[in-house]
């Protein structure tokens, strides 16, 4: 457009300098048009054609991976995932029986292990060719439920030296029948605090059904025990509730123990509301231990034990004593352990509902049964060996809060007159006529 205009201007010039009239003007002006003109033309054949957007691509959206489902549980990968496991995983296992040639072992805190019912699913160590339990467990914050454990070499379930272990609904048996070649305890936890067992079964232990022992804060409730050598005990534990349960067929149905030489003398043990009957097998266990000790027809025994209360149970016709307090030394288990007190002291048994028994002695027992009457008749349901520490005396006599006292309306109590040799026992109700302050409840958050 520039470029016509100075031929225009041009043109104009030359016109008025030779003197041109207006055919001269109207030379130009066409000139000028048609100069105009083929700009134009020009400028609209350079014109790039516009650009043509392209149609948009659809991108294909990638299809989502599939996490893969966890490997089921069974005998070849249970072991793995015990290894494997992080604190707060549970470990599932559904219904079905697994059988196990070697031990199974955990090691991890804060772990669930989970069947599906203790009578559905069914860890079988009956192949047992390794390991000395069918399961140990060394953690804490531990809870095992809804399983069963059969058949193991040793121990079924043993749990060592973890705090808050739960032990729900785990049924732990010899399925054989009772026998000395089981192994020694089914629900074992041992150097614990913060323990609760319940709605458990153990049958078949050639030493204890369910034992806690060296252990501080603890509760056993609502569980069955039966062809025990022991159902139920607690040893050299410190802080116990026993309620609720069943101690039936068992040679001794409750036992509360300190032995010698272990870390801790136990005491504070409550058994209370318990169905403890006809535990009358004969004892099969192993000779040499504790347990092998314990007379065929025991109810309760309290062995060597500090400040038990024994109340509100339903003890009945365990043939050589519905309840039994004795020292360590009357069975066997005297020591040189200077820190040892072998003396049952603050014992106090009251408001039982007590019935048959005494009528087959068995062991020391029968013996105490020849000396205070030639053996014609029961002995009473109550039977204390009568051996005290005289150190402790106060004036000649047990200490108040030393007492074994009874508050059993219409039942004996035979002194055996350990302290003399056994010399001459005799029934003698008025020395437990007495009173001791009921120890306070077990306070466990893992069991509200």
């Amino acid at each position: 457009m520039l470029r016509a205009r100075c031929v225009l201007l041009a043109l104009v010039l030359v016109a008025a300098a030779c003197g041109g009239g207006s055919d001269a003007a109207e030379e130009v002006s066409a000139a000028a048009t048609e100069t105009e003109a083929a700009d134009g033309n020009a400028a609209e054949a350079e014109a790039p054609e516009p650009t043509v957007a392209p149609e948009p691509t659809a991108t294909a959206v990638p299809e989502p991976t599939a996490t893969p489902e966890p490997e089921p549980i069974d005998e070849t990968n249970l072991q793995e995932a015990l290894l494997d496991a992080q604190p707060g995983d549970v470990i599932e296992i559904p219904a079905g029986t697994y059988s196990f040639e070697r031990g199974l072992s955990l090691a991890v805190d804060g772990v669930t292990i989970r069947g599906a019912g203790m009578d559905e699913t069914i860890l079988s160590f009956a192949d047992q060719v390794s390991g000395a339990e069918g399961l140990l467990v060394t953690a804490s914050d531990f809870t095992i439920e809804d399983i069963a454990i059969e058949d193991s070499v040793g121990d079924a379930l043993k749990i060592n030296e973890g705090e808050n272990i739960i032990i729900r609904r785990v049924r732990t048996e010899w399925t054989g029948g009772w026998s000395t070649d089981n192994g020694a305890y089914g629900i074992y936890p041992v150097q614990t605090t913060n323990v609760l067992v319940e709605e458990s079964v153990a049958i078949g232990a050639s030493d204890a059904g369910i034992y806690v022992g060296q252990s501080n804060e603890i509760i056993v409730r609502n569980n069955r025990a039966e062809f025990n050598v022991a159902g139920i005990e607690i040893e050299n534990s410190i802080g116990a509730d026993v309620y609720g349960n069943v101690a039936a067929y068992n040679t001794g149905g409750v036992l509360v123990f300190n032995l010698p030489n272990l870390g801790q003398q136990g005491s504070h043990t409550r058994v209370y509301d318990n169905d403890i009957f006809e535990n009358n097998t004969e004892n099969f266990g192993h000779e040499g231990t504790a347990v092998a000790a314990v007379p065929a027809g025991t109810g309760i025994l309290v062995m060597a034990n500090d400040r038990v209360e024994i109340f509100d149970n339903r003890i009945s016709d365990n043939r050589s004593a519905n309840v039994i307090v004795t020292s360590a030394d009357t069975v066997g288990f005297g020591s040189d352990d200077p820190d040892f007190d072998g003396y049952p002291e603050g014992v106090y048994i009251h408001d039982n509902e007590l019935s048959g028994g005494g009528d087959e002695p068995d062991d020391i027992l029968y013996v105490l049964s020849l000396l205070l009457n030639g053996g014609t008749e029961t002995l009473p349901p109550i039977v204390w060996d009568g051996a005290a520490d005289e150190a402790k005396f106060v004036d000649g006599e047990i200490a108040p809060e030393n007492r074994i006292c009874v508050q059993q309306p219409g039942a004996d109590v035979l002194n055996a007159d350990g302290n003399n040799d056994f010399a001459v026992p005799a029934i003698d109700n008025a020395p437990h006529d007495c009173e001791l302050e009921p120890l306070a409840a077990i306070d466990l958050a893992i069991a509200q």
